[in-house]
């Protein structure tokens, strides 16, 4: 049930049904501290409060870990068993911005995101009929990615947010644990009551002291024993201790748009250049829609001129598209309103949203200064077939799932190769 952090030639068996993944953080706060603070690397760091006034550690490094210190352990007992820790008391502004960079990956996979706290948070990567990428896959990605942060999180992989929860538990750091749609009674009938989330020290006791000392004994136990100790939520309990809970991953923060945008390191002052990049961002744009199972239909530009000042505008495609050879027209057109010879652009962005359905309000997606009418003329896509053009989408797609994104390019995609700052910005809070 455990599978390494990056997938092998090996095909990964079918996965049928709902997917969820548990993202946690490993050591979140001490593998901060090491990030940002190299010589402490390697070493036992515990961030926490005086060991001499009450104190209490946040969380430790997993060097500091093999000594006993515990998250929650008194200051003065984490002292004594590693008496020569490094000592923080945390740099918590420091710690979200991480914890934000991580969020923004997790939702740049799926707009179906809830973070349960600042290092951890459920994921529904359910493989559909638009994006069948398999989950394993998936979680394998955001480990790479997140590790290129300089942190890691273990992942859990489960049909269900219990199942999902105590693998992430089960293999760390940088552990990936899955268990697969039929497997879930067998993976968490053995574990002790207490690794069930929301069984405290009291239930327990109440539990042990009635010889329900496993999840399996959980699942199986008299039903009013269950209502005595947890009340209400009895059949709940059942339910997360068999592994089939029906629990739904809730966005907290419901995806409103998707962009990206680059800054040039020499100005762009023709419009074959502005044009090139702007088919390149629209192809960033175009993938992660279809990655997101997304489809979106109003489409906006953003221009940063070399005076530093911005101008946007946006408009309503015919209808939601993730093709950026279908919208990637109208994100030209709207350059008309935005560039005329002799301006010189320091940064271009495109953004599609509209994800809503039909006759809901769609707010701007940047300053809009200009809205351009459809009844402008606006060119067809190269390939004017539209099953033609998904063909050789999906082909592309694949090539890059398999070989890296720069395995297929085009014309437009060199044409300013080498020319941008590496400050790129994908959905930034303020297109939100």
């Amino acid at each position: 049930m455990t599978c390494p952090p990056v997938i092998s030639d090996t095909p990964l068996e079918p996965w049928e049904g709902r997917a969820i993944l548990l993202v946690d953080l490993d050591a979140f706060f001490a593998s901060v501290e090491q990030l940002d603070h190299p010589a402490w690397r390697g070493k036992p760091v515990i961030v926490g409060g005086n060991a001499d006034a009450h104190g209490v550690v946040s969380t430790c490094s997993y060097e500091a870990r093999s000594f006993g210190v515990r998250s929650a352990m008194a200051a003065s007992l984490a002292r004594d068993l590693c008496p020569n820790a490094i000592w923080t008391e945390g740099h918590y502004g420091r710690y979200r911005e991480v914890s934000n960079a991580v969020m923004a990956i997790l939702r740049d996979e799926t707009p179906h995101v809830q973070q349960v706290s600042i290092d951890e948070a459920f994921m529904d990567v359910t493989p559909t009929a638009v994006n069948t990428e398999h989950p394993v896959a998936v979680a394998s990605r955001i480990q790479e990615r997140v590790a290129a942060l300089g942190v890691t999180c273990s992942i859990g992989v489960g049909t269900c947010k219990s199942v999902a929860k105590v693998a992430s538990d089960m293999d760390k750091p940088r552990g990936l644990t899955v268990v697969y749609p039929g497997g879930e009674a067998a993976f968490m009938a053995p574990l002790p009551v207490r690794t069930l989330s929301g069984v405290g020290a009291a239930a327990e006791r109440a539990l042990v002291s009635h010889g329900v000392r496993t999840l399996g004994d959980m699942a199986r136990a008299d039903e009013g024993l269950l209502r005595k100790i947890f009340g209400k939520n009895a059949q709940m309990m059942r339910d997360r201790a068999a592994g089939c809970d029906a629990a739904t991953v809730e966005v907290d923060d419901e995806v409103k748009s998707v962009s990206h945008e680059v800054t040039f390191a020499r100005d762009l002052d023709n419009r074959a250049d502005i044009d090139a990049a702007l088919e390149t961002l629209c192809a960033k744009v175009g993938r992660r829609l279809r990655r997101k199972g997304l489809r979106g239909r109003t489409v906006a530009v953003k221009v940063r001129y070399d005076n530093r000042t911005t101008r946007s505008a946006q408009l309503r495609l015919p209808r939601p598209s993730d093709d950026e050879m279908a919208f990637s027209p109208y994100v030209l057109s709207l350059v008309d309103d935005l560039w005329s010879p002799g301006m010189k652009v320091r940064l271009l962005g495109v953004a599609v949203s509209g994800f809503a359905e039909d006759g809901v309000t769609q707010e701007a997606l940047f300053d809009v200064d200009a809205v351009s009418p459809l009844e402008n003329p606006v060119d067809g896509p190269l390939i004017p077939d539209e099953g033609k053009r998904r063909s050789l989408i999906a082909a592309t797609d694949a090539l890059k799932d398999k070989f890296g994104e720069a395995a297929v390019r085009f014309g437009h995609e060199l044409r300013n190769e080498g020319n941008t700052t590496g400050s790129s910005s994908k959905n930034p809070a303020d297109y939100k």
